[in-house]
This record gives structure tokens, C-alpha cells and sequence, in this order.
């Protein structure tokens, strides 16, 4: 069984610390993505896993073995990187066998997992054709046939699809997808696009500066982010945070309420149903609101002027500034009869909102 264990994994560079003591679990068959902005660590942390990188201290284990100080090339693992490195005077079949053959597997061997690779990857046509007449999709379906035929415990992919076009990429995760299906193996996959993976993902890693904010299943990360920094991270476009202080304590048809009155907003109060100990009056908070919880029926109201429309087909979204120059981004359904510079009065369901604190952590009502 493919399981990955990491316990207090750190990774040092000199006396710049990189990874900062992560503990992490993954089961046999999950594919799991590492996500966060550039420089917190995850292509770092991905290759300490792969064996190019040395673990400056902490456990590794892969299956039932520790894996610190074991060659890559025996770690069961095959990595697909952001470039294709593809030999360019070989043919497409030659690419994907050359790690077998360099190996000594048999030929009849080699021809029957490159074979299967290229079957599974909608690659038969193409075996006989060198990388320079292929397209980019093409060259890295080629890179992950390569890893393929291999039969690796554990997949490694470092943002295999950010050299591609907009197109290519959705294409390719579909393609991924449903590779992950057919082969049922372990998947660690590296991005820095959270729309990748909430579409890939069987559960998300969220690194910041080399620590694990979070885990969890994708839905999960979006609906109770842990703080603000996961709350931003998970969601595009990113949750509105909108700034104030706990003003009072109210109890609604048996209800309690935390009251916030919100700043740069006029004054505006907003009362947030509450099933768990309110925050003490005086308490700085963020009310995070996503811009799809914006409704004409909502019980919140902000008003707002409209800074700039997008209009995208099927959706419009509405960046809105306050008086206080506040801004907010908002989901609307009614985007064509809209107009720059329009003052409105935007309206949210506090039923859905997040409350934090002022250093980002999650204020949990229940």
C-alpha cells in the first residue's frame, strides 16, 4: 500500500528554514494537492518527498519504510514536472520507454507498458512522431506516459499544466481526472491555481511560509476555512472581508446574535446568527462574505458604489467601493442593467457570513 507519511518534516536551506515541521497523512488511492502562494514551500516540500531534496529533519515513510535517506530512483516514485524534458531526438514511443530500457527490462516487457501507457492516453497515434511535431497537451500527456509505465507507488506532479493554454489546461485536468480513476494510485500534485485544486483534489494541503494552515477535502476548506488566509486562498474571486467591531449581543426568537457595527461602511450593522458563545463587545472582527452570498432577498445591507463591472456571459461581477473605501466584490444576477458609478445597496445573507478574528483565526458559531 501506497500511503505517505510525513511527521515533523522540516527543510532547511543554511539558516533559512523553508519547511517548518509538517505532519501529514495520505491514504493509498487519495490524490492530494499541495496549494499556496509562490514561495511557501509546496514544490519544496514535494521534492523532499521525491528524494531530490535532502529532509533536514523529521520522518518520511512511504508504505512501511522510511525513506529519508533512500536513492529516488528506489522510493517508487516517478515525478512529472512543469517542463516536459523530452528527448527531442526520440520518437514518442522511444520517450516513454527510455527509463525502462535504460533499466534493462525486456523489450517485449517494455513494449507492453508502453503500449498500455499510450492506451490509456489516447497516445497510439502519435508513437512514431518526435516532440517538436506534437502540441504542448500532447508533450505532456507523453511526460506522464513516461511516469506511467514506470508503475510507481506514488505519483509526483509539480505544476504540470501552468506552460499550457487556458483550454489545454481544463482539458488536461479532465485527462488527469480520469487517469487517477483508471490506475486508482496515490497522486501528490503541486499548483499555485486553487481552481485546479478544487477540481483535482481528493483533499487540499494549504502551505503558507512552509506550515500547514489547513486540510481537508476541497467543499470542506471552502465552506469552514480555519482563518482568513485559507478563507482568501479557497474561492475565486476570493471572500470579502469586511472589517468592524462587536457592538452587542442580541437574542432574536430565541436566537443569539453577534452585532457588528462595520467600518468604512457608514456605520452599517449587521447581526449574525450565533449558536455558540458570542465574542465579548469590543471585539475586533472580519465578517467574511463570499461574493455569490450577495442576494436581493439578504438580511445584511451594505451600501456600496459600483467601481467596475465584469462581465463574463452567464455571471457578473460587481467590484463595489463603500464611502469608506471599502472595497467588495459581489456575484451579480442582474450584471446587464448595471452601470459604473451606480451607488446601490447591496444585500448578503449574514446567515452564511464568517466571523474572525482580528490575527485571521476562525471564530466558530456552533
Amino acid at each position: 500500500m501506497a500511503d505517505v507519511k510525513l511527521t515533523q518534516v522540516r527543510k532547511s536551506f543554511g539558516e533559512i528554514d523553508i519547511i517548518r515541521g509538517v505532519d501529514l497523512d495520505i491514504k493509498h488511492g487519495e490524490f492530494v494537492v499541495f496549494v499556496g502562494p509562490s514561495g511557501c514551500g509546496k514544490s519544496t516540500l514535494l521534492r523532499a518527498i521525491s528524494g531530490l531534496e535532502d529532509i533536514t529533519s523529521g520522518e518520511l515513510r512511504i508504505g512501511d519504510q522510511v525513506m529519508n535517506h533512500v536513492d529516488p530512483s528506489k522510493r517508487g516514485i516517478a515525478m512529472v514536472f512543469q517542463s516536459y524534458a523530452l528527448y527531442p531526438h526520440m520518437t514518442v514511443r522511444e520517450n516513454m520507454g527510455f527509463a525502462l530500457k535504460h533499466a534493462g527490462v525486456a523489450k517485449d516487457v517494455v513494449k507492453s507498458k508502453v503500449d498500455a501507457a499510450a492506451k490509456i492516453l489516447g497516445l497510439e497515434p502519435l508513437m512514431d512522431r518526435k516532440p517538436k511535431a506534437l502540441s504542448g497537451g500532447q508533450r505532456q500527456r507523453v511526460a506522464i506516459g513516461r511516469a506511467i509505465v514506470r508503475d510507481p507507488q506514488v505519483f509526483l506532479f509539480d505544476e504540470p499544466l501552468s506552460n499550457l493554454d487556458a483550454e489545454l489546461r481544463v482539458h488536461m485536468r479532465i485527462e488527469i481526472a480520469r487517469l487517477h480513476r483508471e490506475l486508482g494510485s496515490t497522486i501528490i500534485y503541486v499548483t499555485h491555481d486553487q481552481v485546479e485544486a478544487m477540481t483535482l483534489a481528493d483533499k487540499i494541503v494549504v502551505l503558507r511560509a512552509g506550515v500547514v494552515e489547513q486540510v481537508g477535502a476541497p467543499l470542506v476548506l471552502y465552506d469552514n476555512p480555519a482563518n482568513t488566509f485559507v478563507a482568501g486562498f479557497i474561492g475565486s474571486p476570493r471572500m470579502n472581508f469586511l472589517e468592524g467591531t462587536v457592538t452587542g449581543q442580541p437574542r432574536f426568537n430565541g436566537t443569539n446574535y453577534c452585532e457588528v457595527t462595520l467600518k468604512g461602511f457608514d456605520n452599517t450593522v449587521v447581526n449574525l446568527p450565533f449558536a455558540g458563545a458570542v465574542p465579548a463587545v469590543g471585539t475586533e472582527v472580519s465578517v467574511g462574505v463570499r461574493p455569490e452570498h450577495f442576494q436581493d432577498d439578504g438580511d445584511a445591507v451594505l451600501p456600496v458604489t459600483i467601481d467596475m463591472l465584469e462581465h463574463l456571459g452567464g455571471e457578473t461581477f460587481m467590484y463595489a467601493r463603500s464611502s469608506g473605501d471599502a472595497m467588495v466584490v459581489i456575484e451579480s444576477k442582474h450584471g446587464r442593467s448595471l452601470r459604473s458609478g451606480q451607488a446601490l445597496e447591496a444585500r448578503f445573507d449574514a446567515g452564511k457570513a464568517l466571523l474572525f478574528h482580528k490575527d485571521g483565526q476562525r471564530i466558530y458559531a456552533h
